[in-house]
């Protein structure tokens, strides 16, 4: 009798945590994209450090936007930065990260000189200069801040393997950050492709000149203020990603530490979620193959999560279905390595994440 008892709330337990998981599966895509015409005069901040995979193309590609009204300045650190010799090239305006803060990233720094520095626009744009953009994400990106509601809108980029498995792996884990910007429960600013009004940071411009995380800093600012954040994926850009293992690892760990920084809930979330796939995966194994087939069905949630997964790769492949396949098991490794960091290395210098007032 104890036997069917647990049995029976095994199964209950499996019902409901498969209906959350399909739940979850079924409610997302929400893309706040505009077809209003709103071109403010704007200013395209292109931090440089250094020599990015595609640098030259990508630099190209945010020059060259159908967008009237925008001006596009490139920030390095000194002369002796070897992107220098890309920008002058292709005839970019840029300047020298000069601004003084105590505590702040290279990036904060350098967003900060130009901001200070060209401070008469009304819409600024935070690009990264490792993403490759088509001619209408400049027009996309900021259409959506016509809207009062709207504190600053934002987009997820799209991790193109160049370098064997675990660039591939990058790619799918890519679509982790996708799920996130799809539900606005769980939204951010991602600082690689963000646009905000300068009325937004006017009266919290020393609150984000002493953070760390551009992306952390924004997402507060937009959220302290009552305002909402806007996914545009039609702004999409493409990351080219020649990471090996060590590479990925370290990228992965570091990108989940700053999550898991800014909100805790990051960690609570993505455990709950991806032990809650784990149970549901073995036991699905392990009761089909020694207990009763029927209990295969409820592979089903993890099927729809992996053909979720896949639909949204340029190309499938054998690799990019085991990668798929392991995304879970990898994401919780980076979860627990993250939980515990201290330090982050972010372009050649060390970062201390545990001081919460920079994050």
């Amino acid at each position: 009798m104890l036997h069917l008892i647990l049995l029976i709330f095994y199964i209950i337990l499996l019902i409901l945590v498969s209906a959350g998981f399909l739940f979850i599966e079924f409610h997302k895509n929400i893309d706040e994209s505009t077809g209003e015409n709103y071109e403010p005069e704007t200013l395209v901040m292109v931090p440089c450090r250094g020599l990015d995979y595609s640098l030259e193309n990508n630099l190209k590609s945010i020059k060259n936007q159908n967008y009237h009204k925008y001006r596009m300045v490139c920030i390095v650190d000194n002369k002796e930065d070897p992107a220098l010799d890309i920008i002058k090239k292709l005839k970019i305006d840029y300047i020298l990260s000069n601004y003084q803060c105590k505590k702040c990233s290279g990036k904060v720094k350098a967003l900060c000189s130009a901001m200070n520095e060209l401070n008469d626009f009304p819409v600024y744009v935070i690009a990264d200069s490792d993403i490759l953009v088509n001619g209408h994400w400049l027009a996309d990106l900021v259409k959506p801040l016509k809207m009062d509601n709207i504190g600053l809108s934002t987009t997820f980029p799209y991790f193109k393997p160049k370098n064997g498995f675990w660039s591939k792996v990058k790619e799918i884990w890519g679509f982790v950050g996708m799920g996130l910007m799809e539900s606005k429960l769980t939204r951010f600013g991602w600082g690689g492709s963000l646009a905000f009004k300068k009325s937004l940071i006017s009266d919290k411009f020393d609150f984000f000149s002493e953070h760390i995380s551009d992306d952390t800093a924004m997402t507060k600012i937009c959220k302290n203020k009552k305002l909402d954040i806007a996914y545009v994926k039609n702004s999409m850009p493409i990351v080219n990603s020649p990471e090996k293992f060590s590479e990925f690892f370290e990228w992965a760990n570091r990108q989940t530490a700053l999550s898991i920084s800014a909100s805790k809930k990051i960690f609570y979330y993505g455990i709950l979620f991806y032990i809650s796939y784990m149970f549901i995966f073995f036991s699905a194994i392990f009761m089909g193959i020694f207990y009763n087939y029927l209990f295969f069905i409820f592979l089903v949630p993890s099927i729809i999560y992996v053909a979720n997964i896949l639909k949204r790769l340029d190309k499938i492949k054998f690799d990019s279905i085991i990668g798929a396949i392991l995304l879970p098991f990898i994401y919780i490794i980076n979860l627990l390595i993250a939980n515990h960091m201290k330090n982050i290395q972010w372009r050649g210098r060390t970062y201390n994440i545990e001081d919460k007032d920079l994050l």
